[in-house]
């Protein structure tokens, strides 16, 4: 939907029609950020609490420095940032807790399995997105990437029997609220600010996100939906902050600036 709506507005305001290597590219890099990315992680909310599948989403920025990395021509990260790495991933570990059950406090297996999946197919689109010469301006960009995105979930969801399951009168109007914000706020102005900013700034300096984020959302979810919090999500929270932290420095200091 709001890609729908910003490719119409571009329209409006006499935007040249995408040609077709466009709509190809950006359908790629939005079936990686939003049917393997965002979609993996809402399927597994189902089983992981929200507050800690933010947190977990905070090490994107390690798949990032990862796939950087493994792509063609990539630099491999030095050793600062390699231990970094081996910090981030060891926080995740501690977070997760696969020597527990859930009814322990372990985190279920299947629920961040997937969101570590979606940090990584997250990480592989973010990273095309700076390689894929397409040519298309970066909102026009954002608008065919929500829309390929999107209908790569259309088509997920109809296999999977979402559409024969979904009833229009059980939904809330707290849902509905829910919805729009994130078709206002999630997308039109979150995505598109995201896709305008990896082509403008370099992958380090945009994963700063990944600062504040968890912390907002391990609040809000103690906060909004009582969700639990204990010592070790909070020492979790720090290995994995510190961890992102050093490398989004590292990874700053040696790229050069764009004007």
């Amino acid at each position: 939907l709001a890609g729908k709506m910003l490719f119409t507005f571009l329209q409006l305001r006499a935007a040249p029609w995408p040609t077709v290597r466009q709509w190809r590219s950006n359908a790629i890099i939005g079936t990686f950020l939003l049917l393997c990315g965002n979609g993996a992680v809402v399927w597994a909310e189902q089983y992981v609490p929200s507050g800690l599948t933010a947190l977990l989403i905070g090490v994107s920025p390690l798949f990032i420095v990862l796939t950087e990395w493994a792509w063609p021509g990539g630099l491999r990260p030095g050793a600062v940032t390699s231990a970094a790495l081996a910090l981030g991933f060891a926080g995740v570990t501690w977070l997760a807790a696969p020597w527990q059950d859930a009814s322990h406090g372990g985190l279920n297996p299947g629920g961040v399995t997937a969101i570590l999946i979606g940090c990584l197919s997250w990480g592989v689109g973010s990273i095309y997105s700076r390689h894929a010469k397409h040519g298309a301006d970066p909102f026009l960009a954002s608008s065919l990437q929500m829309l390929g995105g999107g209908a790569a979930l259309a088509l997920v969801a109809a296999g999977h029997g979402d559409f024969a399951r979904l009833e229009f009168a059980a939904i809330a109007p707290r849902a509905w609220l829910a919805f729009a914000y994130l078709v206002a706020v999630g997308s039109l102005v979150g995505f598109s600010t995201f896709v305008w900013l990896m082509k403008h700034s370099t992958p380090a300096r945009v994963s700063t996100y990944a600062y504040v984020n968890p912390v907002v959302a391990v609040f809000l979810g103690w906060l909004l939906l009582g969700e639990p919090i204990n010592s070790r999500t909070l020492v979790a929270s720090a290995i994995i902050v510190t961890a992102v932290a050093i490398i989004t420095v590292q990874k700053t200091k040696s790229a050069p600036a764009k004007p």
